[in-house]
């Protein structure tokens, strides 16, 4: 054997160590475009919220006196939203939360979008922990509704966002089957999903939302 053929490797053998080189990854087909889309969107947008509010609420925690960028009205106003206990459930600003799932979300589905499919375990787990987010943000924005009397863009942002992401997610995970369902069920929650049926429920439940706070809030939002 020449010395350009031990440089080419051309008598390598399957076994040589010159060959046992990683295989390069190869993307696989890209399931679920729109709703990956969709929570790379609103996760984005939800994780620029959630680092306004952190930084409000280190204003907040400097001089509660502070007049915030969002302290519109009397009604809208994060400073008021930002000093009640709510606020600050855990012990710490609850946009704290944000600042850790948003960035994990956007590394989902930037990955899914450039071919990775996750395994089921680490979907349901995603799936469990968004459900408890979703749980926490509807009961934040009851509280700012019903018990503290004010509200917050920019938490009224973060509850819109996180609605969409969960519906999103909840759309791969039952589509995948991911989410164990029987075979009759399936087919019957897949046809929904397929006509747009999650779509129409977050339709509605954001436009119920707008409409609690116009019939509570609108004579003082729109000066009537």
């Amino acid at each position: 054997m020449t010395q350009n053929q031990h440089l080419d490797g051309a008598d390598a053998g399957p076994d040589d160590p010159e060959d046992q080189r990683p295989t390069p990854f190869v993307a696989g087909p890209v399931r679920h475009r729109g709703a990956y889309i969709e929570m790379l969107v609103s996760a984005v947008i939800g994780l620029i919220a959630a680092l306004v509010l952190s930084i409000e609420a280190i204003t907040l925690a400097e001089n509660p006196f502070a007049d915030l960028g969002c302290d519109l009205n009397a009604v809208l106003s994060c400073g008021t939203v930002g000093q009640s206990w709510q606020a600050s459930l855990l012990g710490f600003p609850n946009a704290y939360l944000g600042l850790i799932a948003e960035p994990v979300v956007i590394t989902l589905a930037v990955a899914a979008l450039g071919g990775v499919r996750f395994p089921r375990w680490f979907m349901i787990a995603a799936q469990v922990v968004y459900s408890i987010g979703l749980i926490f943000a509807y009961w934040l924005f009851a509280q700012s509704y019903f018990v503290i009397g004010a509200l917050c863009p920019w938490c009224l942002t973060i509850t819109v966002t996180t609605t969409l992401v969960f519906a999103s997610m909840t759309r791969v995970n039952l589509l995948d089957g991911n989410i164990r369902l029987s075979a009759s069920t399936y087919r019957t929650v897949a046809s929904w999903l397929r006509a747009g049926v999650d779509t129409l429920i977050v339709i509605l439940i954001v436009a119920a939302l707008t409409a609690m706070i116009v019939i509570k809030y609108g004579s003082v939002l729109f000066g009537g």
